[in-house]
């Protein structure tokens, strides 16, 4: 089989795994129809419930990853950035690309000595410069946005004291930039730097909120809106609200506990075939090569990790639960 039957054949798989996540992925013209109805409503309602509804479903919306589907270039980078600045690291976008290209150059001429097998190459060349950088900054940004869910509610109680004792909203969150390290400490640092230089508290919280991408942080503006708004006792509101962020954390971790056995079996049966390969390459390097060499082979083993990927996926998402 020809290198350019190979690549038409690979091209058709990924265009039908595009297709089936459309089709499944993709909400219903009836149901997106009534939800816009429904956002008109509530936005010209007078009614201050449906108002602070509809802002704690945007809150909650934010947390999923947001779709690029007729975005240029220039949103696609700005998406990318947005990710490299919540790792907290000071990655910019020409160090992720030279360390994505480097790697991506570096595999594909590894396999290329070791195999002799261009399009094999060109493939893990491709996979490994593009997933493995993704992966890392994903585990970056995982991490720190768990440092940060920790120790926000300490951080709220830090305001509540703070306002307990008579000091203003904006001095509270100075006092958090330094009693409180980690993600929690650096992003109310920001805040107090942006209000320091002329900013409203409102758009500076904002931007943090946007930037984090996390709806405990937009439940806390959201209060603040709200109460400047309305009126009320602060302490007191926000003191509820860091029971509840608790109370959020506590669940998170027995969902975590409950549904680990299902993501241990999720991961054998995903590591069992790479594991089974590398077994065989060990005890019978002659037998595995063809996988390497033979354009059969490699394509039925192409196909195999395609599949993989998509179980893997799914498995994914079935032990995924959203709080």
């Amino acid at each position: 089989m020809e290198t350019i039957q190979l690549i038409l054949i690979g091209l058709g798989l990924l265009l039908g795994l595009v297709l089936v996540y459309l089709l499944l992925g993709t909400s219903s013209p009836d149901k997106e129809s009534q939800r816009r109805l429904r956002n008109l409503r509530i936005r010209h309602s007078d009614n201050p419930e449906e108002k602070v509804e509809s802002q704690l479903k945007k809150a909650i919306a934010a947390r999923r990853p947001k779709r690029h589907h007729a975005a240029g270039q220039s949103s696609r980078l700005k998406a990318l950035e947005l990710r490299l600045q919540r790792t907290g690291k000071g990655w910019s976008l020409q160090q992720y690309f030279y360390a994505s290209g480097g790697l991506a150059l570096v595999v594909m001429l590894l396999t290329y000595f070791e195999s002799g097998a261009f399009l094999l190459s060109l493939l893990l060349g491709v996979l490994i410069g593009a997933g493995l950088p993704h992966m890392a900054v994903g585990y970056f940004i995982n991490k720190r946005v768990t440092d940060f869910i920790v120790k926000f509610p300490d951080g709220i109680d830090l305001i509540v004291r703070g306002l307990r004792a008579g000091l203003p909203v904006a001095e509270t969150l100075t006092l958090i930039s330094h009693e409180i390290p980690g993600a929690v400490g650096e992003e109310f640092r920001a805040v107090s730097e942006r209000i320091r230089i002329g900013r409203t508290m409102e758009e500076a919280l904002q931007e943090t909120a946007t930037k984090l991408a996390l709806p405990e942080f937009q439940f806390f503006v959201i209060t603040l809106a709200i109460q400047r708004e309305t009126g009320g006792n602060l302490s007191e509101t926000l003191k509820n609200l860091s029971d509840v962020l608790r109370k959020r954390s506590q669940m998170k971790l027995k969902i975590k506990a409950m549904s680990s056995e299902a993501k241990a079996s999720a991961y054998i049966i995903g590591a069992l075939p790479f594991l089974v390969f590398a077994m065989l390459m060990t005890l019978n390097p002659e037998y595995m090569t063809g996988f390497f060499t033979d354009d059969r082979l490699i394509l039925t083993g192409l196909g195999g990790l395609t599949w993989m990927g998509l179980g893997v996926f799914i498995m994914s998402k079935m032990v995924r639960f959203e709080i």
